[in-house]
């Protein structure tokens, strides 16, 4: 019988709660209720008590509710509810998690889904999942369900929105997918709308030469992901070369994946292939703030409006890749394409910048350490040469690793 573990304050969302684990008993699954609230009187008696909780955040009850501080109460509680099911998990005592509430929920199933691994079922039900989620999705698999009115007692719409999430988190419980064990190596691979030819090339070229390939649309969260996998041990080559997501960072647009992008090859020993891919171009929404009136852009959709990469910041963007690089433990190197970071780039194209991608590519060459090769290309990125090159040493490195 499959366990569902419901995570919650069960004092302020005791109704919700009674609710939902009767629906998980009507569908034949065992309900796990653990309590993560502070202040209030628990609506119903816990599998897992608060003061457990607090304890396994490296906290206590009592202290919590004595500063009375809802944010430092939050962090305790997520982290005591994060240990406390990454246990269970690991020990096979529950098979899904079910949370539902506002932000703090939201803060709270994070922390968790966080230790918890891929496919595994993770549910929330709550009213952030009609905003800006990242903060909360991560870089994990966590199913969201928006409950049209807010968590707030039960009603003829909450009902029927909290008896779907028992039954989704019920059903991936119960009728999991076993991903069969072993396999080829995996092999992370960047991309972006304006470097797709790359990217799906060397899909292709990998794939061909018997590895699997996982591609990373990089739009911030892509890039966060491709790190978190790479240092995870789930990655074991990495043809990196879309990276865009290095100008937001710089620049200050949507599609930053932090400071940390381009890290995790160099530290964990991984080898990987770079190239500048998307690097003529910062990624707005529809609008651009006001001290980028001047700039050179391009509007990519009704949603998107794209900034060229100025001469000094595409320097400092090869200086930035030089000194993530430099560190690398494995086989690295960096593919550089003279006539085009990306399909607007090319020559006659909207972004073509030939004195830009110049101080780029002056950068990379002074900043790299002796031993990264550094590769030339006459051509733009999407050009066959670039990804068959990628390929090629990517896949050279990884079969003398191969047993």
């Amino acid at each position: 019988m499959a366990v569902i573990a419901l995570v919650g304050a069960l004092d302020t969302k005791g109704a919700e709660y009674a609710f939902l684990a009767d629906r998980v008993a009507a569908l034949g699954a065992t309900p796990l209720l653990i309590d993560v609230g502070v202040l209030g009187v628990p609506a119903l008696t816990p599998g897992i008590g608060r003061d457990l909780i607090a304890e396994l955040g490296g906290g206590s009850l009592t202290e919590l509710r004595d500063r009375g501080d809802r944010n430092a109460a939050m962090t305790v509680m997520a982290r005591g509810a994060a240990s406390s099911l990454a246990d269970l998990v690991a020990s096979g005592d529950v098979d899904g998690v079910l949370a539902v509430g506002g932000s703090n929920a939201a803060y709270v199933m994070a922390e968790i889904c966080a230790r918890l691994p891929f496919g595994f079922p993770k549910v929330l039900v709550s009213t952030i999942a009609a905003g800006d989620t990242r903060s909360y999705v991560r870089e994990t698999d966590l199913t969201l369900m928006y409950p049209v009115v807010d968590i707030n007692g039960l009603n003829r719409l909450s009902r029927p929105v909290l008896a779907n999430a028992a039954q989704a988190c019920v059903g991936m419980a119960t009728s999991r997918y076993a991903e069969p064990a072993g396999g080829p190596p995996l092999v992370g691979v960047s991309m972006f709308g304006v470097t797709t030819a790359c990217g799906s090339s060397v899909v292709r070229g990998m794939e061909d030469r018997g590895f699997e390939a996982l591609t990373f649309h990089c739009t911030g969260v892509g890039g966060r992901t491709l790190e978190a996998l790479i240092r995870g041990g789930t990655i074991q080559g990495v043809a990196d070369l879309t990276t865009t997501e290095l100008a937001d960072d710089l620049v200050g647009g949507v599609c930053s994946a932090g400071p940390d992008r381009l890290t995790a090859a160099a530290e964990a020993g991984v080898p990987q292939v770079v190239s500048v891919g998307a690097l003529d171009m910062v990624n707005f929404y529809d609008t651009v703030p006001p001290e980028f009136s001047g700039r050179l852009l391009h509007p990519h959709n009704p949603a998107v409006t794209l900034m060229r990469t100025t001469a000094a910041e595409c320097a400092e963007l090869g200086r930035r890749i030089a000194a993530r690089l430099n560190p690398s433990i494995a086989p690295v190197a960096v593919l550089f394409p003279r006539r085009g970071l990306s399909q607007l780039s090319t020559p006659g194209g909207v972004f073509y910048d030939p004195a830009a991608d110049d101080a780029l590519y002056q950068a990379l060459r002074d900043g790299l350490r002796p031993g990264i090769d550094l590769h030339d290309f006459d051509t733009d990125i999407n050009d066959p040469a670039v990804p068959a090159t990628a390929v090629d040493l990517l896949a050279t490195w990884l079969e003398k690793e191969t047993p």
